[in-house]
């Protein structure tokens, strides 16, 4: 139903395009889902190819979903610094050059940097831009180099990272400010089709792509920004400078500085009519065609009179056939011999369902609004979501950062579009926890290696089966592919689940990755058996009476912060909190407030060691379960101390240190200086010259 309103409301389209091609799970990938030019699911290389895709026009909320980063204040601004990135806003300008081809006039360029135009050194095209494409029609030789383009990588930052390769179509470019100077337009592997106009031209001396490129095929590196030091010489020999400054070498724009550079090329593009200012977006539009059998049918039919034209919502949901076979690769769907063969709802002709099914990201970019309303008859019902939406806390791993994220913010915003939900941003707050990650390992023959297929050897680590050395890779999350995952169940058959569950809480903030070690659940486990210990080593707690103030200041500052910290997700700190409660509470006297600390202390460590705390609560003679339990009242007066650290100082230097009462007048901080130990030992029974009381502080001495 979603899927045919965006469609009626023409947020969906379908169109030819080059796509991300599996050839293992042979389906179409979306550029998120290129994970260094390989497929994120089977790790094949990744290939490019045409084909009819369904798209859905989240280029159409660019700026929404721009500007909406900025109302995302509890998100982490890493997230919001890579989705800013991928949506990738970029001013600059679109001009033609005139170039001597027989079939064609002009190619246009985009440029973020038209203040250097008088440093260009050369034009290049993408691989599949129509000139390229019109010149391998014609020569091999460029129909082979535009082949070894596409086995190149397919992401921009590969595409950034490889070598930069470049084929001389023997086409000029005539300058547009100067007619007679000329540039060689090249086919090249890092200039992008769908960025732009898949055309730039390039200007080595600020750019350090271009440097290289032009490094590697002998073109000119012709200064025209200069930082005011970097002067003497017209062209750059070393590297490229990006940085602000002031133009040279460049006619009319000589001595402004880069704005005004901008500003001047553009307004003269204009008024000469060759050349505009404009706006481009990284951002493409979301392919969601994929070539296999388990995701949602698109509700579309095929008629060779009526097009594309959409299921009656009445005939819905299209149900996926059940005799299918997957004994070859592809799509069982389009193979299956009557399911796609249905007459078009509209004229009665016989038709075609799409055989492709919807990417999974779609159903994971409204979950949540369907999670908190469930009927029968629609997607949602609009009121109980609204109740509900945005989410308060939304806790998932950076790699969703965009993928999911980004597709989640679109289509909330869509359906805001069409009138379905008053919601604007899905989640209001977002918590990136870290990795668990392990050392990857390789046998000699290429495969990859469990931890437990690892032994050390004489300090080498080699295969337990063969004994052949191992190669150690890097440090990665734990995955099935890669084979580094540890199985946790032997480790929790030996040390208990809450030494293992108090180890990976205590060992750093649950934002960043934790390395898998053994090493320390030793640690965690013996913290476990003194907390344990705590009712078992002392009897006859009810019998216990007095007070320690002391100790309950401490017990209910560890309750208040141990809450902070859980509410603030920083688990790490609030074990932190209970060794300190846990050290205390060991070195105190038996008193009525040592009893009570201890039953506390049980159910404040409750939600890190659930087992050992439930058994502690029940020995204790507590009724029902610690998870129904209310967690401890705060004593606002005990998170004050009543005490403060005075150092006491003959002469400027530190003899010793001692606890007063906060707030307690000069005469008494004195007098209980000059009757410490070590300053009557200095003194020798002499008066001081001078004493010096800083309240809560200190106290000086002066002999």
């Amino acid at each position: 139903v979603l899927f045919l309103d965006l469609f009626a409301n023409g947020l969906v389209y379908r169109k030819e395009s080059t796509v991300n091609w599996d050839p293992v799970d042979m389906t179409v990938l979306a550029n998120e889902q290129v994970i260094d030019g390989r497929g994120w699911r089977s790790g094949a290389l990744v290939e490019k190819k045409k084909l009819n895709q369904w798209f859905l026009k989240i280029t159409d909320f660019a700026d929404e979903l721009l500007d909406g980063l900025e109302t995302l204040d509890k998100w982490p601004d890493k997230v919001r610094l890579m989705q800013e990135n991928w949506i990738g806003k970029s001013q600059g300008m679109q001009f033609r050059f005139k170039i001597s081809s027989s079939d064609f006039n002009e190619v246009e360029v985009f440029t973020t940097r038209p203040d250097t135009i008088f440093g260009s050194s050369f034009v290049a095209i993408a691989a599949d831009h129509p000139i390229a494409q019109a010149l391998a029609a014609k020569d091999p030789a460029v129909a082979d180099f535009i082949a070894q383009c596409k086995l190149g990588g397919t992401t921009a930052a590969e595409i950034e990272t490889q070598e930069k390769l470049g084929f001389d179509t023997g086409i000029r470019a005539a300058h547009p400010f100067d007619s007679t100077w000329e540039l060689p337009l090249y086919i090249a592997n890092f200039v992008l089709m769908d960025y732009g106009t898949g055309a730039v031209f390039g200007v080595p001396a600020h750019d350090q792509r271009d440097f290289e490129f032009a490094t590697k095929y002998g073109l000119p590196i012709r200064r025209v920004v200069a930082d005011g030091e970097k002067t003497q010489s017209e062209y750059v020999e070393e590297e490229s400078y990006t940085g602000p400054g002031t133009l040279v070498n460049s006619h009319f724009l000589n001595g402004m500085d880069v704005a005004d550079a901008k500003r001047e090329v553009i307004a003269r593009a204009e008024s000469e009519g060759w050349g505009k200012g404009t706006t481009v977006w990284r951002l493409r539009d979301w392919g969601v065609s994929r070539q296999r059998y388990w995701g949602t049918p698109i509700p579309i039919v095929h008629c060779e009179i009526c097009g594309a034209v959409p299921v009656p919502k009445k005939q819905l949901p299209v149900v996926l056939p059940e005799d299918v076979s997957f004994d070859i690769p592809g799509n069982p769907l389009d193979r299956h011999p009557t399911w796609k063969h249905v007459d078009c709802p509209q004229c009665g002709h016989a038709a075609r369902r799409e055989t492709d099914t919807l990417d999974t990201f779609v159903d994971s970019s409204w979950y949540f609004i369907r999670f908190a309303s469930q009927p029968d008859d629609k997607p949602f019902d609009r009121a109980v979501a609204e109740q509900w939406l945005p989410v308060n806390q939304y806790i998932g791993g950076v790699e969703h950062a965009i993928l999911h994220l980004l597709y989640a913010r679109f289509w909330t915003r869509a359906l805001k579009r069409i009138g379905m939900i008053d919601i604007a941003e899905p989640f209001e707050g977002l918590f990136t926890q870290g990795m668990v990650t392990h050392e990857t390992y390789k046998a000699s023959d290429g495969r990859w290696l469990s931890p437990g297929e690892v032994v050390r050897k004489n300090d080498v680590l080699v295969d337990s089966e063969g004994g052949a050395p191992v190669t150690v890779g890097r440090i990665e999350k734990m995955s099935k592919s890669k084979k580094n995952t540890v199985d946790p169940e032997p480790i929790v058959d030996q040390y208990g689940a809450d030494a293992v569950r108090w180890f990976v809480l205590s060992d750093s903030p649950p934002e960043r990755d934790l390395e898998w070690t053994e090493n320390g659940i030793e640690g965690a486990w013996r913290f476990v058996q003194r907390l344990w210990r705590l009712w078992r080593l002392f009897d006859g707690l009810e019998d216990w009476t007095g007070e320690d103030k002391s100790l309950d200041r401490v017990l209910h500052q560890t309750i208040a912060g141990v809450a902070a910290d859980i509410e603030g997700l920083q688990f790490n700190k609030a074990v932190a909190k209970l060794y300190g409660l846990v050290n205390a509470l060991e070195k105190a006297a038996p008193s009525a407030s040592r009893a009570n600390a201890i039953r506390t202390a049980i159910l404040v460590a409750a939600p890190m060691v659930p087992h050992l705390a439930e058994e502690a609560w029940a020995a204790m003679g507590n009724d029902g379960l610690i998870a129904d339990a209310e967690w401890p009242v705060v004593d606002p007066a005990l998170l004050v101390d009543d005490e403060v650290t005075i150092a006491i100082q003959v002469n400027g230097k530190l003899r010793d240190t001692v606890k007063a009462a906060k707030g307690a007048d000069k005469a008494d901080l004195e007098a209980m200086a000059l009757a410490n130990p070590n300053v009557q030992r200095i003194l020798e029974g002499a008066a001081p010259r001078k004493v010096i009381v800083v309240p809560d502080r200190l106290v000086n001495i002066v002999a």
